[in-house]
């Protein structure tokens, strides 16, 4: 029971690093000594456990997925984001440059990390980082402050942003906002929208049973090219957080509040002039703060590996 109990309370870590954008639950799950029996659970989930299920044999799927360890770990996360999203969602609205300065400095620290796991830098590692940088770059241009709130959408975008729960260096958060449904998400969760919620896990649950497999078959062949790409990805995703943005256009959404649709990044200076306050002291030091944190992490993951082998 009190290794369960672990387990939880590290899934609770796990669910408040995933509602920060720049932070990766798969980070905390490989510094706090769970990824490898994550992993190995996920991907235990296959055609074998299918059939258990609809043969109602479930004492032996329970066994086969290691149900103790996943629902420990789910269960934590799952109040780790419920009491996370409200407080995202209020700092995003009424102290947004603060946060998106803590969230610049999140992705920066954890880009640099990310690059510590390259075994060997070769041209091909620096090809798909810069391929990883372009596209990354070009999706927060091309891509509109709204996407669609289909249920098809939701689904993908539950799928694509569970990549974060099994692999360090990538945020699921971070992803939900290249996709432009991080508040949706937070809002649904914070107002119970138990619709969208289960929409979102359906897709979280099919892409982390799909990923699972497809991620680690790139990390065996492929390690060094897939991490740097990832690191790219994550460089190129700064211009998305800039704390400092000039609304070019405008939409009202469902509840009909204006909100922005098309913006530009523009200097602390050009904020000021256009009329806004650049709390530029404060998102400096929010900056470093997230920067900071990233690092303090990588500490403790440090410390409690050496006491492991100690």
């Amino acid at each position: 029971m009190k290794k369960y109990l672990m387990v939880g309370l590290k899934g609770c870590a796990m669910g408040m690093a995933d509602v920060v954008p720049g932070v990766s639950g798969g980070t905390i799950a490989f510094i706090s000594g769970i990824y490898e029996e994550l992993l190995s659970s996920i991907k235990s989930i296959d055609l074998e456990a299918v059939k258990l299920l609809f043969t109602g044999k479930f004492r032996a799927l329970w066994e086969k997925i290691n149900g103790k360890f996943l629902f420990s770990l789910i269960a934590g996360i799952g109040v780790a984001i419920m009491t996370m999203a409200r407080l995202m969602t209020y700092m995003l609205e009424n102290h947004p440059i603060i946060t998106w300065s803590f969230f610049f400095g999140l992705i920066i620290a954890s880009a640099l990390l990310v690059a510590r796991e390259v075994k060997r830098w070769s041209v091909v590692s620096v090809i798909t980082m810069i391929a990883g940088t372009a596209l990354s770059y070009w999706i927060t241009v091309v891509s509109p402050a709204t996407t669609p709130n289909d249920w098809w959408f939701v689904m993908l975008s539950g799928a694509v942003a569970i990549c974060a729960m099994i692999l360090p260096g990538i945020s699921g958060a971070f992803i939900l906002l290249l996709m432009g449904k991080y508040m949706f998400i937070m809002e649904a969760v914070t107002e119970m929208n138990l619709g969208v919620i289960a929409l979102f896990a359906v897709g979280a649950v099919a892409g982390i049973v799909s990923f699972s497999h497809v991620l680690s078959w790139l990390l065996d062949k492929w390690h060094d090219a897939t991490v740097t790409m990832l690191m790219g990805f994550m460089i190129g995703s700064l211009n998305k957080v800039w704390p400092w943005k000039q609304t070019l256009e405008t939409y009202l959404d469902s509840h009909g509040v204006e909100q922005p649709l098309v913006q530009a990044n523009v200097s602390p200076v050009q904020f000021e002039a256009l009329g806004g306050e650049s709390h530029l002291v404060l998102a400096i030091v929010s900056c470093v703060l997230g920067f900071a944190l990233i690092y303090v992490i990588e500490l403790i993951g440090k410390c409690a590996h050496a006491k492991k082998e100690a």
